[in-house]
């Protein structure tokens, strides 16, 4: 979902090693804990959160249909504080081992762009600036990490040295909460304690008519929620508008062109943006690209096909083991893990969660999906399968779950999944009805028998949305933009299916626009440093302007 396949791998490792340390569990893992790692001071660092740095170069004297308060603004970098709930659980940020410390500040944007001169909110920022000589830097380069829902500040201090390359050739490397996202006028709908108690009632897909309407009326009431607690902003957090934000970040960064590198929901971001500020785009690499296709039963259908294919992978490297926990062959692990699923929901797991919390139908779908976004996690869904299938516990699930909602070692939830609704609400607020998902049922079941029918229900996501129709369409194409835009796909992506990438690079032009690198591989998300083929095509890309030729195949 929200960030790079290896770093979701790295984060649960973690999360499994300190609940072994803690003593939570009697098995392997726990409930989530902070265990990301020690605060990146390199042993050292500004203790006081004081500033740490300076202001930005000022920025240009205007912005066009902007008022001079928020054109002239300058960002006040300063030292960071730990991660908010909100943000997600980490360690607070203070300075790379280099002693580069980093820098956090906000940026105020319109509400409504359509209103220029109205309300404001500001956008949490982070960023660490580059190493490289002052003649050899590149200026700024902007991260999103996906989602849609994830918080960038919270985010890019655990990832960063997946970019020190990066940093080192040149660019001050920067992020941000979305609006709506974090700590940036955060969406909010149910209490943490109403979560939960949401996921413990849950009882798998709806099959029955009661169900169905069970089903309507929870959606609704959620929906109320989000309006009741986030109501004036919830048609602002368009795709849109947060590309609009980011053209202000880059003008209020002092740099002429955006520099961007966007993973998952970010391409997206980035294709809207090119569409939006052609002649503002810099050096962009587009890693796990999404499908662009408006039809959102086609792109849901293509979703359950790219878990189900993860899915085979797993099982079918799984059976090669003689102590696989769902057989050895693919077709009894998919019939396994399906009397799984359905047992939940009728029985749920007992866990050693100290909430009292039990492993649902729901949340063991969530934590399979959870390990499928990185073939470093089949490990855990192993452990997780064991467990369930064996020992009669849900332990290990109920922590892929959890990591995955987004629900820290307290018991506390980012905002994450409310986000992620307002956003894909706002961008298409429409709903089909009830008798028309059903239609659509056979097709789910058919291209995942483990996930279609989950994915099914999807499809009513924006029912009771207090609005139906978007502001304005999200647009892709992308002709004129002022540097190519590099496309990045994996073969065995779930979340991102491989087909929707050569979708992308139609809309957004053809090869000459947007060319597009192939990773035969599994996983969500292919730049890592581990994978040479891959960082030297992005890296040659964003620090020297080399960008591959469309075709480029990566193993």
């Amino acid at each position: 979902m929200n960030i790079p396949s290896h770093f979701r791998s790295r984060r649960l490792r973690a999360a499994l090693a300190a609940a072994l340390t803690a003593g939570l569990l009697a098995t392997s893992c726990a409930t989530r804990d902070l265990a990301i790692g020690p605060a990146d001071d390199g042993g050292q660092g500004t203790e006081d959160g004081g500033t740490v740095g300076t202001e930005s170069v000022p920025a240009a004297d205007s912005y066009p249909g902007l008022p001079d308060e928020l054109a002239q603004q300058r960002i006040q970098w300063s030292g960071c504080e730990a991660p908010t709930p909100l943000q997600g659980e980490g360690p607070r940020p203070i300075q790379r081992g280099d002693g580069t410390p980093w820098q956090c500040g906000t940026l105020t944007v319109p509400l409504d762009y359509a209103d220029p001169e109205g309300e404001t909110i500001d956008l949490a920022l982070i960023r660490v600036v580059s190493s490289a000589p002052e003649d050899d830097r590149l200026g700024s380069l902007v991260f999103n990490f996906g989602g849609p829902g994830g918080s960038g500040v919270g985010t890019l201090p655990l990832a960063v040295d997946d970019y020190e390359n990066l940093r080192t050739g040149g660019f001050d490397l920067v992020s941000f909460d979305p609006r709506g996202v974090g700590e940036s006028a955060p969406v909010t709908c149910l209490s943490d304690e109403e979560t939960d108690e949401a996921d413990q009632e849950d009882s798998g897909p709806p099959r029955t008519e009661a169900e169905e309407a069970e089903f309507v009326a929870d959606s609704e009431e959620y929906a109320a929620a989000c309006q009741a607690n986030s109501g004036e902003l919830l048609p602002h957090v368009t795709t849109n508008n947060t590309a609009r934000d980011m053209d202000l970040l880059r003008h209020a960064l002092g740099d002429e062109r955006l520099n961007y590198f966007g993973i998952s929901y970010g391409t997206e971001l980035g294709a809207v943006y090119a569409h939006l500020f052609p002649e503002n785009v810099g050096r962009t690499v587009l890693d796990a690209v999404v499908d662009p296709n408006p039809d959102p039963v086609a792109q849901s259908l293509l979703d359950a096909e790219g878990f189900q294919l993860a899915l085979e992978h797993y099982l079918e490297d799984c059976a090669t083991s003689p102590s696989c926990p769902t057989g050895g062959d693919v077709e009894t692990g998919l019939a396994t893990i399906e009397t799984l699923l359905d047992d939940l929901a009728t029985e749920p797991l007992p866990t050693s969660d100290p909430d009292g919390r039990v492993l649902t139908s729901g949340l063991g779908m969530t934590g399979i999906a959870s390990a499928l976004y990185s073939e470093e996690s089949w490990e855990y869904l192993t452990m997780g399968l064991e467990e369930a299938l064996g020992g009669g516990s849900g332990d290990t699930l109920l922590l892929l779950a959890d990591f995955y909602n987004g629900r820290d070692s307290e018991g506390r939830y980012s905002n994450l999944m409310p986000a992620l609704s307002a956003i894909r609400c706002a961008d298409d607020p429409s709903r089909m009805a009830l008798d028309d998902v059903v239609r659509h049922r056979e097709e789910f079941e058919a291209a995942s028998p483990v996930f279609g029918e989950w994915m099914l229900w999807g499809l009513s996501g924006c029912l009771g949305w207090p609005f139906e129709e978007a502001a304005e369409p999200e647009e892709f194409s992308a002709p004129d933009a002022a540097a190519p835009l590099l496309l990045v796909a994996t073969t065995g992506d779930p979340a991102t299916p491989y087909e929707g990438a050569a979708r992308m690079q139609e809309a957004m032009g053809g090869p000459e626009v947007a060319p597009l690198l192939t990773n035969d591989g599994e996983g969500h998300g292919a730049y890592t440093p581990d994978n040479a083929c891959v960082a030297d095509a992005v890296d040659g890309h964003l620090l020297r302007g080399e960008t591959p030729a469309d075709g480029l195949r990566c193993e």
